[in-house]
């Protein structure tokens, strides 16, 4: 049922069955989305109590989007206005506000679980996500304005980001990796966890109060290599469309799963430390031929994130049909899938560059959106 805003409303938690399964299977049930407008008429506070949510991730396209709706933020600009700040300076007070905000709603959950959930995660300028020491310090700056112990950082696993991420950690700041599509950039942001945790050891932090979580990004992986799968033409080709993302995804549990079982981990588990969680990302099926379900349904793991538009949570609420573990045995499946992509002629390598790079461009888009927008509300309440 969605409200006059559009938004969707809970109404019948009854529905919930499937994500009280998929909570019960070890998977994290986040919500892909934040605006004023969720905080202000509690559909937010009503999904954390009906539908299982314990966690939020934005963007700059979701920021771009909540903005985009001036009236629950007229009073804020006017404010902002008044005080003559510039763009940049009211973007970041903007999104920072419902992120606090968030924050705050989620705190139970926070407290409930040890700090293990209840998390809000806000990113970086994409402009800078080619620039490591820029990158640090505004990661720095964003914990320091959000000012709440459950906030995540989202820094992109872009090579240059690599570095960011290790020293973000090393000073104690919970991060959220985001735009990894590829496996091997995915074990370097392994890397770059435990060296994170490592140089924070010995600086002597807190172990078991840094979090992160890696967000592996899924339906895009489909998007990209099926577009290339139609050109091929093959009936080899034909037949690999949709398996691409999911045994992408399943085989990046594998790495993990190596990873949890290394002594470098073991050293930093014994000292307090909490494993980085995988996160599914880009959970929305693009393809209106596939079970709107699948990117969750079928990346049922112990210890995971799945981070979802909420058309997909609502579709999972209403006819998911969770059946536990659906990562863990597959993984010669998943390998043969990308070995019989290379077979029939689709570049691994390519793709996820495509991707990283598109992913990074579209995030840049959305912020000069949100500035231009931004900008033009400020002139509006400026009387110019």
């Amino acid at each position: 049922m969605a409200d006059a805003s559009g938004t969707q409303t809970v109404s019948d938690s009854a529905a919930t069955d499937a994500l009280a399964a998929l909570s019960a299977a070890g998977v994290a049930v986040w919500l892909d989305d934040l605006s004023r407008q969720r905080l202000i008429t509690g559909n937010l506070a009503g999904l954390v109590r009906d539908r299982h949510v314990v966690g939020v991730t934005t963007n700059p396209s979701i920021f771009q989007k909540a903005l985009s709706d001036g009236a629950v933020y007229a009073d804020q600009v006017r404010d902002l206005a008044v005080r003559g700040v510039d763009v940049e300076e009211a973007v970041r007070a903007l999104t920072t506000y419902d992120v606090r905000w968030a924050c705050d709603v989620l705190r139970p959950v926070f407290d409930a679980t040890g700090g293990r959930d209840g998390r809000v995660s806000i990113e970086v300028d994409p402009r800078l996500a080619h620039e490591a020491e820029r990158t640090a310090a505004e990661a720095r700056a964003l914990w320091w304005l959000v000012d709440r112990p459950n906030l995540y950082i989202k820094i992109p696993a872009t090579q240059d980001g690599l570095p960011a991420i290790s020293q973000a950690l090393a000073e104690g700041i919970s991060v959220n990796v985001t735009l990894i599509f590829s496996l091997e950039r995915y074990k370097a942001v392994l890397d770059a966890w435990l060296t994170g945790l490592e140089r924070a050891r010995a600086a002597g932090h807190d172990l078991s109060r840094i979090e992160s979580v890696a967000s592996f990004f899924v339906s895009r992986v489909d998007t990209e290599i099926d577009k290339r799968l139609e050109k091929l033409g093959s009936e080899d080709a034909q037949g690999l469309r949709g398996a691409a993302a999911i045994a992408n995804a399943r085989l990046a549990y594998e790495a993990y799963e190596e990873v949890v079982a290394g002594e470098r981990w073991k050293a930093l588990e014994a000292a307090g430390a909490r494993t980085q969680r995988p996160l599914w990302a880009s959970t929305g099926v693009k393809d209106p031929s596939m079970d709107d379900t699948r990117y969750v349904i079928e990346l049922v793991a112990p210890g995971t994130v799945n981070t979802m538009p909420e058309a997909t949570l609502q579709a999972v609420a209403d006819h998911g049909q969770v059946r536990g573990d659906t990562v863990s045995a597959s993984y010669a499946d998943a390998h043969g899938v990308l070995d019989r992509l290379a077979a029939a002629g689709v570049d691994y390598d390519d793709v996820v560059r495509v991707l990283e790079e598109e992913g990074v461009q579209k995030f840049e888009q959305a912020w000069a959106e949100l500035l231009e927008s931004t900008q033009a509300a400020l002139d509006e309440a400026r009387g110019k």
